[in-house]
Protein backbone atom coordinates (compact mmCIF):
# COMPACT_ATOMS: atom_id res chain seq x y z
CA UNK A 1 0.00 0.00 0.00
CA UNK A 2 1.53 2.93 -0.75
CA UNK A 3 1.17 5.84 1.61
CA UNK A 4 1.51 9.63 1.12
CA UNK A 5 2.33 12.03 4.08
CA UNK A 6 1.22 13.42 6.36
CA UNK A 7 -0.09 10.35 8.83
CA UNK A 8 -0.76 12.08 12.06
CA UNK A 9 -1.38 15.37 13.26
CA UNK A 10 1.46 15.30 15.60
CA UNK A 11 3.84 13.05 17.80
CA UNK A 12 0.74 12.33 20.23
CA UNK A 13 -1.70 11.23 17.62
CA UNK A 14 1.28 9.09 16.62
CA UNK A 15 2.25 7.69 19.89
CA UNK A 16 -1.80 7.05 20.66
CA UNK A 17 -1.70 4.77 17.59
CA UNK A 18 1.35 3.03 18.45
CA UNK A 19 0.42 2.24 22.01
CA UNK A 20 -2.77 0.87 20.66
CA UNK A 21 -0.61 -1.01 18.25
CA UNK A 22 1.30 -3.15 21.13
CA UNK A 23 -1.45 -3.22 23.18
CA UNK A 24 -3.15 -5.42 20.33
CA UNK A 25 -0.25 -7.77 20.73
CA UNK A 26 -0.84 -8.73 23.99
CA UNK A 27 -0.11 -7.90 27.40
CA UNK A 28 3.63 -6.34 28.52
CA UNK A 29 5.26 -7.93 30.98
CA UNK A 30 5.23 -5.95 34.62
CA UNK A 31 8.80 -4.31 33.93
CA UNK A 32 8.26 -3.34 30.85
CA UNK A 33 9.29 0.43 30.00
CA UNK A 34 9.47 2.55 27.83
CA UNK A 35 12.77 4.39 27.20
CA UNK A 36 12.36 7.34 24.89
CA UNK A 37 15.06 8.52 22.40
CA UNK A 38 15.19 12.34 23.49
CA UNK A 39 14.03 14.36 22.31
CA UNK A 40 11.29 13.60 19.82
CA UNK A 41 10.61 10.40 21.04
CA UNK A 42 9.55 11.23 24.36
CA UNK A 43 6.27 12.91 22.74
CA UNK A 44 5.44 9.77 21.05
CA UNK A 45 6.21 7.37 24.57
CA UNK A 46 4.20 9.05 26.96
CA UNK A 47 1.63 8.96 24.47
CA UNK A 48 1.87 5.51 24.15
CA UNK A 49 2.15 5.09 28.09
CA UNK A 50 -1.37 6.26 28.46
CA UNK A 51 -2.32 3.43 26.27
CA UNK A 52 0.50 0.69 27.92
CA UNK A 53 0.15 2.09 31.49
CA UNK A 54 4.17 1.66 31.94
CA UNK A 55 6.86 4.17 32.68
CA UNK A 56 8.82 6.36 30.55
CA UNK A 57 12.40 7.06 30.77
CA UNK A 58 14.57 8.23 28.38
CA UNK A 59 18.34 7.16 26.58
CA UNK A 60 20.32 9.58 25.31
CA UNK A 61 21.72 9.43 22.13
CA UNK A 62 23.93 12.06 20.04
CA UNK A 63 24.51 12.68 16.33
CA UNK A 64 27.52 14.15 15.42
CA UNK A 65 27.75 16.64 12.14
CA UNK A 66 29.56 19.06 10.50
CA UNK A 67 28.80 22.51 11.75
CA UNK A 68 28.54 23.50 8.54
CA UNK A 69 26.24 20.79 7.40
CA UNK A 70 24.63 20.41 10.63
CA UNK A 71 21.54 18.20 9.04
CA UNK A 72 24.13 15.60 7.95
CA UNK A 73 24.94 13.38 10.20
CA UNK A 74 28.22 11.58 9.94
CA UNK A 75 28.07 9.33 13.40
CA UNK A 76 26.29 8.99 16.51
CA UNK A 77 27.18 8.42 19.99
CA UNK A 78 25.37 6.76 23.22
CA UNK A 79 26.39 5.84 26.63
CA UNK A 80 29.01 2.98 26.74
CA UNK A 81 31.60 4.30 25.21
CA UNK A 82 29.14 3.10 21.44
CA UNK A 83 29.99 5.05 18.28
CA UNK A 84 28.34 4.65 14.89
CA UNK A 85 29.96 6.25 11.82
CA UNK A 86 28.50 6.48 8.39
CA UNK A 87 29.29 4.22 5.51
CA UNK A 88 33.40 3.10 5.64
CA UNK A 89 36.38 4.67 6.74
CA UNK A 90 34.86 5.07 10.53
CA UNK A 91 38.44 5.70 12.12
CA UNK A 92 39.22 8.30 9.66
CA UNK A 93 35.95 10.23 10.09
CA UNK A 94 36.64 9.39 14.08
CA UNK A 95 39.80 11.16 13.39
CA UNK A 96 38.09 14.26 11.94
CA UNK A 97 35.84 14.59 14.08
CA UNK A 98 38.29 14.47 17.18
CA UNK A 99 40.91 17.09 15.55
CA UNK A 100 37.39 19.62 14.63
CA UNK A 101 36.60 19.51 18.24
CA UNK A 102 32.63 17.80 16.43
CA UNK A 103 33.07 14.64 19.00
CA UNK A 104 34.11 16.15 21.93
CA UNK A 105 31.26 18.48 21.61
CA UNK A 106 28.98 15.84 21.47
CA UNK A 107 30.12 13.83 23.77
CA UNK A 108 29.58 16.15 26.80
CA UNK A 109 26.57 17.19 25.37
CA UNK A 110 25.31 13.23 26.18
CA UNK A 111 26.86 13.84 29.12
CA UNK A 112 24.41 17.10 30.02
CA UNK A 113 21.15 15.39 28.57
CA UNK A 114 21.62 11.94 30.61
CA UNK A 115 22.08 13.98 33.64
CA UNK A 116 19.68 16.27 32.92
CA UNK A 117 16.59 13.82 31.76
CA UNK A 118 17.81 11.51 34.79
CA UNK A 119 18.52 8.32 32.23
CA UNK A 120 18.66 5.23 34.37
CA UNK A 121 21.75 3.66 35.30
CA UNK A 122 23.03 0.83 33.85
CA UNK A 123 21.80 -1.82 36.32
CA UNK A 124 18.50 -0.50 36.21
CA UNK A 125 17.98 -1.73 32.97
CA UNK A 126 19.91 -5.34 33.04
CA UNK A 127 16.75 -7.85 32.82
CA UNK A 128 14.14 -6.07 31.54
CA UNK A 129 11.75 -5.31 29.05
CA UNK A 130 12.93 -2.74 27.64
CA UNK A 131 10.54 -0.64 24.64
CA UNK A 132 13.01 2.04 22.35
CA UNK A 133 10.59 5.00 21.17
CA UNK A 134 11.63 7.08 18.63
CA UNK A 135 9.43 9.47 16.39
CA UNK A 136 10.68 8.39 13.27
CA UNK A 137 14.23 6.72 11.84
CA UNK A 138 15.47 8.26 8.44
CA UNK A 139 19.07 7.02 8.77
CA UNK A 140 18.96 5.02 11.52
CA UNK A 141 22.88 6.16 12.94
CA UNK A 142 21.12 7.38 15.97
CA UNK A 143 19.24 4.31 16.81
CA UNK A 144 21.64 1.87 16.08
CA UNK A 145 23.82 3.60 18.55
CA UNK A 146 21.11 3.30 21.33
CA UNK A 147 20.58 0.05 20.75
CA UNK A 148 24.20 -1.14 20.52
CA UNK A 149 24.56 0.93 23.83
CA UNK A 150 21.42 -1.06 25.22
CA UNK A 151 22.73 -4.35 24.47
CA UNK A 152 25.57 -4.18 26.36
CA UNK A 153 23.48 -3.90 29.21
CA UNK A 154 21.73 -7.53 28.74
CA UNK A 155 18.12 -6.73 28.73
CA UNK A 156 15.65 -9.42 28.87
CA UNK A 157 14.29 -8.13 25.25
CA UNK A 158 14.68 -5.27 23.01
CA UNK A 159 11.54 -3.98 21.17
CA UNK A 160 12.35 -0.97 18.86
CA UNK A 161 8.61 1.14 18.33
CA UNK A 162 8.27 4.32 16.24
CA UNK A 163 6.03 5.43 13.85
CA UNK A 164 7.53 5.61 10.63
CA UNK A 165 11.04 4.32 9.14
CA UNK A 166 12.43 4.18 6.27
CA UNK A 167 12.87 0.04 5.06
CA UNK A 168 16.49 0.42 4.40
CA UNK A 169 17.46 0.55 7.44
CA UNK A 170 15.74 -2.39 8.55
CA UNK A 171 18.10 -4.96 7.87
CA UNK A 172 21.07 -2.98 9.64
CA UNK A 173 18.73 -2.82 12.79
CA UNK A 174 16.95 -6.59 12.97
CA UNK A 175 20.22 -7.89 14.71
CA UNK A 176 20.22 -6.02 17.50
CA UNK A 177 16.33 -5.67 18.45
CA UNK A 178 13.99 -9.00 19.02
CA UNK A 179 10.81 -7.18 17.64
CA UNK A 180 10.15 -4.05 15.49
CA UNK A 181 6.77 -2.48 15.48
CA UNK A 182 6.18 0.53 13.30
CA UNK A 183 3.12 2.23 12.25
CA UNK A 184 3.97 3.09 8.67
CA UNK A 185 7.71 1.25 6.92
CA UNK A 186 7.85 3.53 3.48
CA UNK A 187 10.80 3.92 0.72
CA UNK A 188 12.90 6.99 0.34
CA UNK A 189 12.23 8.46 3.49
CA UNK A 190 13.91 11.89 3.53
CA UNK A 191 12.57 14.22 6.69
CA UNK A 192 10.60 12.52 9.24
CA UNK A 193 8.60 15.69 9.87
CA UNK A 194 7.23 15.41 6.81
CA UNK A 195 5.01 12.74 8.21
CA UNK A 196 3.52 14.88 11.09
CA UNK A 197 1.39 18.12 10.30
CA UNK A 198 2.81 19.60 13.03
CA UNK A 199 6.70 18.57 14.35
CA UNK A 200 7.72 21.18 16.30
CA UNK A 201 11.24 20.97 17.35
CA UNK A 202 11.71 20.29 21.13
CA UNK A 203 13.81 22.29 23.89
CA UNK A 204 14.58 20.59 27.47
CA UNK A 205 12.04 22.18 29.38
CA UNK A 206 9.32 20.65 26.79
CA UNK A 207 10.86 16.99 27.67
CA UNK A 208 10.80 17.76 31.15
CA UNK A 209 7.71 18.43 31.39
CA UNK A 210 6.34 15.62 29.34
CA UNK A 211 8.35 13.01 31.71
CA UNK A 212 6.63 14.69 34.89
CA UNK A 213 3.03 14.77 33.10
CA UNK A 214 3.29 11.00 32.20
CA UNK A 215 0.34 9.01 33.16
CA UNK A 216 2.50 6.26 35.68
CA UNK A 217 3.78 7.06 38.15
CA UNK A 218 7.52 6.48 39.22
CA UNK A 219 8.81 6.62 35.61
CA UNK A 220 11.70 8.54 36.50
CA UNK A 221 14.77 6.68 38.02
Amino acid sequence: MHLTPPLWRDRLEAGLALGRQLAGRGSLPEDALLLALPRGGVAVAVAMAAELQRPVATWSVRKIADPAWPELAVGAIAAGGVTVWRGDGGSSREQQARRQGWLQQQEAELRRRRRLYGDPASADLKGRTLIVVDDGIATGMTVQAALLSLRQLQPASLTLAVPVLDRSVIARLRPLIDRLEALAVVDGLRAVGEWFERFEQLQDQDVLALLAAQPVPGARR
